[in-house]
């Protein structure tokens, strides 16, 4: 019998908690594996965040985020304002 674990979407600031929780517990000599256990993450997820969120404090954390989402939508914005110039470019040429 399978038991299915729900997907979690963690937060900037609970990464970084976890990742100093997780340090602390492989210095004080439990093994990766009960490490991953304990957090309940896998291993490709714990590399991930350590090399996304590694040496991060909170807060910086949590505004790597909110630049990372600013950054997204300004793209959108730009993708449509490129958009509607072509549009408005191949109007004006009279190619309708």
């Amino acid at each position: 019998m399978t038991t299915k674990r729900r997907r979690r979407r963690h937060t900037p600031e609970q990464i970084v908690r976890k990742l100093r929780d997780a340090d602390a517990m492989l210095n004080a000599g439990k093994d990766l594996a009960a490490v991953l256990q304990q957090l309940e993450v896998s291993e490709s997820t714990f590399d991930r965040w350590r090399k996304q969120y590694g040496g991060m404090k909170a807060e910086e954390a949590k505004r790597l985020k909110e630049l990372e989402e600013e950054n997204k939508q300004l793209k959108e914005v730009v993708a449509d304002l490129t958009l509607d110039n072509k549009m408005l470019k191949h109007i004006a040429e009279g190619n309708w």
